[in-house]
């Protein structure tokens, strides 16, 4: 008996973690259907088809996405919705991510450094996009998250609205952390909008050198508890089908090392009203930038 295919609607898959991620998944007997964001089709595709994989049982196709331009991002989501017609998606997988510091302009005119577009605001508002079909589908939403939301300058939030402006000069670990705080917030906040018609889970790959990330961090495989790109992926993929979620619904980031982290590790993220700040809606998302 033929199985069901399910399909997978990605960022961030066409290199490092992401790209790791769906060929393993490439190489189960599961068949899946990927649609994947890519800011280099071509580049893409030349990467996948030096996969070797069954064609016959699963199904790759490539979108233009630029997550640093929101009206591309807008663009990818309809033409998502279109070429799924009324097919589900049964995950949403959030793995785009970038280290840059807080230089000069922001991306299209925004007020925002490019990496906080791209970590938080692009992948937020594409949830938004998708969030009619994610509730009919049932979907389970997988936000690749980092431990480094423990590393908070000053452990406050306030520093956030500094940190992430464009034009801050803000180094860009600094940035990436709390941009990574703030991609929390939101897996929280859809937690609670989705509330039983989708599941959210954070996930964190662990300390992995080898991805673009790892490079610019100077990241080596040798430190305490570094991980290759293989463990890290596979460490994604578990939030893919755990199901053993905790009674309590805030407990929602999975480790790298399997575990459901306990809530008061980042307690801070679970601040409402801090999420409402952060997690803009879809109408002020468009107004702010201008579509």
């Amino acid at each position: 008996m033929s199985r069901i295919v399910k399909t997978v609607v990605a960022t961030g898959a066409t290199s490092g973690l992401g790209f790791e991620a769906v060929k393993q998944l490439l190489h189960q007997s599961q068949p899946y259907r990927f649609i994947l964001g890519a800011r280099d089709i071509k580049r893409s595709q030349a990467a996948y088809d030096e996969i070797k994989y069954d064609a016959g049982l699963h199904s790759i196709s490539f979108l233009p996405l630029d997550l640093s331009d929101l009206s591309d991002v807008k663009s990818f989501a309809q033409q998502t919705l279109d070429r799924l017609e009324k097919d589900k998606i049964d995950v949403l997988f959030l793995n785009a991510g970038m280290a840059k510091g807080a230089d000069g302009p922001g991306p299209h005119g925004s007020q925002w450094c490019e990496a906080y577009v791209v970590n938080h605001l692009s992948q937020h508002y594409l949830t938004h996009l998708l969030r009619n079909k994610l509730v009919e589908s049932h979907s389970r939403v997988v936000v690749v998250s980092s431990g480094a939301v423990r590393n908070l300058r000053e452990n406050d939030p306030a520093t956030l609205v500094t940190d992430l402006k464009a034009g801050s000069k803000t180094d860009g670990f600094v940035v990436y952390r709390a941009s990574k705080f703030v991609q929390l917030l939101g897996a929280h906040y859809w937690r609670r909008q989705f509330g039983s018609s989708c599941d959210v889970v954070a996930v964190s790959p662990g300390l992995i050198p080898n991805t673009g990330l790892g490079r610019n961090f100077k990241l080596d495989i040798n430190m305490p508890d570094a991980k290759s790109v293989e463990e890290g992926a596979s460490s994604l993929l578990r939030a893919f089908t755990r199901d053993d979620f905790p009674s309590d619904p805030e407990q929602i980031f999975l480790t790298s090392w399997g575990e459901w982290w306990p809530k008061d590790v980042y307690a801070t993220t679970l601040d409402k009203e801090l999420q409402g700040k952060w997690c803009l809606s879809k109408e002020e998302i468009e107004k702010e930038a201008g579509i």
